[in-house]
Protein backbone atom coordinates (compact mmCIF):
# COMPACT_ATOMS: atom_id res chain seq x y z
CA UNK A 1 0.00 0.00 0.00
CA UNK A 2 2.95 2.25 0.58
CA UNK A 3 4.25 1.84 -2.76
CA UNK A 4 0.64 2.27 -4.31
CA UNK A 5 0.43 5.40 -2.65
CA UNK A 6 3.61 7.05 -3.18
CA UNK A 7 3.23 5.86 -7.01
CA UNK A 8 -0.05 7.65 -7.03
CA UNK A 9 1.08 10.87 -5.78
CA UNK A 10 3.64 11.00 -8.27
CA UNK A 11 1.06 10.06 -11.05
CA UNK A 12 -0.30 13.01 -10.00
CA UNK A 13 2.21 15.05 -10.34
CA UNK A 14 1.99 16.13 -6.46
CA UNK A 15 4.33 14.85 -3.28
CA UNK A 16 2.77 13.26 -0.63
CA UNK A 17 2.07 14.33 2.61
CA UNK A 18 3.65 12.39 5.52
CA UNK A 19 2.64 13.84 8.93
CA UNK A 20 3.96 12.30 12.04
CA UNK A 21 2.49 12.12 15.49
CA UNK A 22 3.91 10.78 18.50
CA UNK A 23 1.88 7.79 20.42
CA UNK A 24 0.72 8.25 23.74
CA UNK A 25 0.04 11.71 23.41
CA UNK A 26 -1.85 14.00 23.99
CA UNK A 27 -3.51 11.68 25.40
CA UNK A 28 -3.28 7.21 24.48
CA UNK A 29 -6.83 7.80 22.96
CA UNK A 30 -5.79 11.08 21.74
CA UNK A 31 -3.05 10.29 19.58
CA UNK A 32 -4.92 7.91 18.10
CA UNK A 33 -7.80 10.61 17.12
CA UNK A 34 -4.55 12.82 16.32
CA UNK A 35 -4.11 10.69 13.18
CA UNK A 36 -7.09 10.34 12.70
CA UNK A 37 -7.50 13.81 12.17
CA UNK A 38 -4.56 14.27 10.00
CA UNK A 39 -5.64 11.79 8.08
CA UNK A 40 -9.60 13.71 7.50
CA UNK A 41 -7.15 16.97 6.45
CA UNK A 42 -5.27 14.98 4.11
CA UNK A 43 -1.97 13.29 4.56
CA UNK A 44 -1.27 10.65 2.68
CA UNK A 45 0.73 8.50 5.14
CA UNK A 46 1.17 8.80 8.97
CA UNK A 47 4.46 8.19 11.10
CA UNK A 48 3.70 7.37 14.24
CA UNK A 49 6.75 7.92 17.00
CA UNK A 50 7.26 5.71 19.61
CA UNK A 51 8.07 7.57 22.60
CA UNK A 52 12.15 7.77 23.99
CA UNK A 53 13.05 8.61 27.01
CA UNK A 54 16.05 9.99 25.01
CA UNK A 55 15.42 10.74 21.53
CA UNK A 56 18.92 12.01 19.62
CA UNK A 57 17.29 13.24 16.33
CA UNK A 58 13.91 14.95 18.08
CA UNK A 59 13.92 18.76 18.99
CA UNK A 60 11.95 20.33 22.12
CA UNK A 61 8.53 20.02 20.97
CA UNK A 62 8.93 16.14 20.15
CA UNK A 63 10.81 15.67 23.14
CA UNK A 64 8.03 18.16 24.79
CA UNK A 65 5.40 15.14 24.03
CA UNK A 66 7.65 12.53 24.35
CA UNK A 67 8.09 13.07 27.76
CA UNK A 68 4.49 13.79 28.38
CA UNK A 69 3.14 10.27 26.54
CA UNK A 70 6.23 8.39 29.24
CA UNK A 71 5.97 9.72 31.87
CA UNK A 72 2.16 11.47 31.99
CA UNK A 73 0.19 8.62 30.57
CA UNK A 74 2.60 5.89 30.55
CA UNK A 75 2.46 4.69 27.01
CA UNK A 76 4.06 1.18 25.62
CA UNK A 77 4.45 -0.36 22.69
CA UNK A 78 0.71 -2.47 23.01
CA UNK A 79 -0.19 1.54 22.78
CA UNK A 80 2.26 2.42 19.92
CA UNK A 81 0.58 -0.93 18.03
CA UNK A 82 -2.99 0.11 19.38
CA UNK A 83 -2.91 3.56 17.36
CA UNK A 84 -1.49 2.09 14.21
CA UNK A 85 -4.28 -0.51 14.20
CA UNK A 86 -7.13 1.98 14.80
CA UNK A 87 -5.79 4.47 12.55
CA UNK A 88 -5.56 2.53 9.75
CA UNK A 89 -8.59 0.81 10.25
CA UNK A 90 -10.09 4.15 10.51
CA UNK A 91 -8.38 5.04 7.04
CA UNK A 92 -6.91 2.14 5.12
CA UNK A 93 -3.90 4.51 4.68
CA UNK A 94 -0.21 3.99 4.90
CA UNK A 95 0.94 4.18 8.65
CA UNK A 96 4.74 3.62 9.60
CA UNK A 97 6.02 3.77 13.28
CA UNK A 98 9.09 5.90 13.26
CA UNK A 99 11.12 4.97 16.35
CA UNK A 100 14.94 4.03 17.49
CA UNK A 101 16.66 0.80 17.35
CA UNK A 102 16.57 0.45 21.25
CA UNK A 103 13.45 -0.03 22.06
CA UNK A 104 13.01 -2.45 19.27
CA UNK A 105 15.47 -4.55 19.87
CA UNK A 106 14.62 -4.76 23.21
CA UNK A 107 10.82 -6.19 22.47
CA UNK A 108 12.22 -7.98 19.70
CA UNK A 109 12.69 -7.46 16.19
CA UNK A 110 11.11 -10.53 15.07
CA UNK A 111 8.00 -9.80 17.24
CA UNK A 112 7.66 -5.76 16.69
CA UNK A 113 7.69 -6.64 13.05
CA UNK A 114 4.96 -9.75 13.14
CA UNK A 115 2.95 -7.54 15.50
CA UNK A 116 3.47 -3.95 13.34
CA UNK A 117 2.50 -5.85 9.85
CA UNK A 118 -0.91 -7.47 12.04
CA UNK A 119 -1.78 -4.03 12.97
CA UNK A 120 -1.57 -2.93 9.57
CA UNK A 121 1.10 -0.98 9.80
CA UNK A 122 3.10 -0.62 6.59
CA UNK A 123 6.89 -0.41 7.58
CA UNK A 124 9.46 1.66 10.01
CA UNK A 125 11.54 4.38 10.68
CA UNK A 126 14.68 3.77 12.41
CA UNK A 127 17.32 6.59 11.73
CA UNK A 128 19.89 5.47 14.48
CA UNK A 129 20.19 2.00 12.97
CA UNK A 130 23.62 1.66 10.21
CA UNK A 131 22.96 -0.10 7.10
CA UNK A 132 25.70 -2.32 8.18
CA UNK A 133 23.63 -3.63 11.13
CA UNK A 134 20.33 -3.91 10.38
CA UNK A 135 19.92 -7.15 8.61
CA UNK A 136 18.36 -9.23 11.16
CA UNK A 137 15.53 -6.27 11.19
CA UNK A 138 15.09 -6.10 7.69
CA UNK A 139 14.78 -9.85 7.50
CA UNK A 140 11.99 -9.57 9.90
CA UNK A 141 10.53 -6.97 8.14
CA UNK A 142 10.67 -8.46 5.11
CA UNK A 143 8.99 -11.59 6.29
CA UNK A 144 5.75 -9.40 7.01
CA UNK A 145 5.86 -7.22 4.31
CA UNK A 146 7.08 -3.84 6.05
CA UNK A 147 9.23 -1.91 4.51
CA UNK A 148 12.50 -0.20 5.94
CA UNK A 149 13.28 3.55 5.58
CA UNK A 150 16.30 4.84 6.32
CA UNK A 151 17.43 8.08 6.64
CA UNK A 152 20.05 10.47 4.83
CA UNK A 153 22.04 13.33 5.66
CA UNK A 154 23.20 16.47 3.66
CA UNK A 155 26.42 14.76 5.10
CA UNK A 156 26.23 11.11 3.78
CA UNK A 157 28.65 11.16 0.85
CA UNK A 158 27.71 9.65 -2.36
CA UNK A 159 28.62 5.88 -1.81
CA UNK A 160 27.05 5.75 1.45
CA UNK A 161 24.32 7.00 0.04
CA UNK A 162 24.03 4.12 -2.26
CA UNK A 163 24.61 1.20 0.15
CA UNK A 164 21.78 2.87 2.42
CA UNK A 165 19.21 3.32 -0.40
CA UNK A 166 20.10 0.03 -1.83
CA UNK A 167 18.67 -1.76 1.28
CA UNK A 168 15.79 0.42 2.21
CA UNK A 169 12.21 0.21 0.50
CA UNK A 170 9.24 1.97 0.65
CA UNK A 171 11.13 5.85 0.31
CA UNK A 172 14.35 7.47 1.76
CA UNK A 173 13.81 9.67 4.59
CA UNK A 174 16.00 12.97 3.62
CA UNK A 175 17.16 15.27 6.14
CA UNK A 176 16.87 18.46 4.65
CA UNK A 177 19.01 19.70 7.56
CA UNK A 178 21.95 18.73 10.07
CA UNK A 179 20.60 18.76 13.61
CA UNK A 180 17.09 18.24 15.08
CA UNK A 181 13.97 17.94 14.57
CA UNK A 182 11.58 21.11 14.82
CA UNK A 183 9.98 24.08 12.76
CA UNK A 184 12.27 26.77 11.38
CA UNK A 185 12.07 30.00 9.35
CA UNK A 186 13.54 28.34 6.15
CA UNK A 187 13.78 24.40 4.80
CA UNK A 188 17.63 23.90 4.77
CA UNK A 189 19.30 25.31 1.11
CA UNK A 190 20.35 21.28 1.01
CA UNK A 191 17.37 19.77 0.46
CA UNK A 192 17.05 19.77 -2.94
CA UNK A 193 21.01 18.59 -3.67
CA UNK A 194 20.88 15.72 -1.50
CA UNK A 195 17.53 14.58 -3.37
CA UNK A 196 18.92 14.71 -5.71
CA UNK A 197 22.20 12.91 -5.39
CA UNK A 198 19.83 10.91 -3.31
CA UNK A 199 17.62 9.91 -6.70
CA UNK A 200 21.24 9.02 -8.80
CA UNK A 201 21.57 6.11 -6.25
CA UNK A 202 17.73 4.60 -6.53
CA UNK A 203 14.43 5.11 -7.97
CA UNK A 204 12.64 4.81 -4.41
CA UNK A 205 10.66 7.62 -3.65
CA UNK A 206 12.50 10.74 -1.67
CA UNK A 207 10.89 12.49 0.77
CA UNK A 208 12.12 15.24 2.91
CA UNK A 209 11.52 15.97 6.66
CA UNK A 210 13.03 18.12 8.90
CA UNK A 211 12.60 21.98 9.34
CA UNK A 212 8.63 22.15 7.29
CA UNK A 213 6.15 23.80 9.28
CA UNK A 214 3.91 25.62 6.53
CA UNK A 215 2.71 25.72 3.36
CA UNK A 216 5.29 27.77 1.88
CA UNK A 217 7.95 25.71 3.48
CA UNK A 218 5.78 22.50 1.88
CA UNK A 219 5.08 24.09 -1.38
CA UNK A 220 8.79 24.64 -1.98
CA UNK A 221 9.67 21.14 -0.84
CA UNK A 222 6.97 19.64 -2.98
CA UNK A 223 8.75 21.30 -6.23
CA UNK A 224 11.71 19.02 -5.92
CA UNK A 225 10.81 15.68 -3.78
CA UNK A 226 8.44 12.74 -3.61
CA UNK A 227 7.51 13.65 -0.19
CA UNK A 228 7.01 16.15 2.31
CA UNK A 229 7.37 15.00 5.97
CA UNK A 230 6.05 17.37 8.93
CA UNK A 231 6.11 16.60 12.42
CA UNK A 232 6.88 19.27 15.04
CA UNK A 233 4.07 21.74 13.60
CA UNK A 234 1.67 19.10 14.02
CA UNK A 235 2.25 18.54 17.70
CA UNK A 236 2.96 22.21 18.05
CA UNK A 237 -0.72 22.42 16.97
CA UNK A 238 -1.69 20.01 20.15
CA UNK A 239 0.65 21.85 22.60
CA UNK A 240 -1.30 24.97 21.87
CA UNK A 241 -4.37 23.61 22.61
CA UNK A 242 -3.14 21.49 25.62
CA UNK A 243 -6.11 20.02 27.89
CA UNK A 244 -8.44 20.94 24.77
CA UNK A 245 -8.58 17.70 23.08
CA UNK A 246 -11.38 18.81 20.14
CA UNK A 247 -10.03 22.09 19.69
CA UNK A 248 -6.28 20.45 18.97
CA UNK A 249 -7.56 17.58 16.91
CA UNK A 250 -9.41 20.58 14.47
CA UNK A 251 -6.24 22.13 14.82
CA UNK A 252 -4.67 19.41 13.10
CA UNK A 253 -6.62 18.59 10.82
CA UNK A 254 -6.87 22.10 9.37
CA UNK A 255 -3.12 22.17 8.94
CA UNK A 256 -2.94 19.00 6.81
CA UNK A 257 -5.50 20.69 5.12
CA UNK A 258 -3.82 23.48 4.45
CA UNK A 259 -0.47 21.77 3.41
CA UNK A 260 -2.12 18.79 1.39
CA UNK A 261 -2.85 21.85 -0.91
CA UNK A 262 0.39 23.07 -0.52
CA UNK A 263 1.91 20.11 -1.68
CA UNK A 264 -0.36 19.74 -5.22
CA UNK A 265 2.28 21.69 -7.80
Amino acid sequence: MLDEVLAGTRKQDRAALVAYLPAGFPTLDGATEAVKAAFAGGADIVEVGLPHSDPVLDGPVIQTADDIALNHNHVRIADVLRTVREAFAAYRRPVLVMTYWNPVDRYGAARFAKELAAAGGAGCILPDLPVQESAAWREAAAEHGLATVFVVAPSSRDERLAAITAAGSGFVYAASVMGVTGTRTQVGSQAADLVRRTRATTDLPVCVGLGVSNAAQAAEVAAFADGVIVGSAFVSRLLQHEGDLPAGLTAVKELAAELAAAVTR
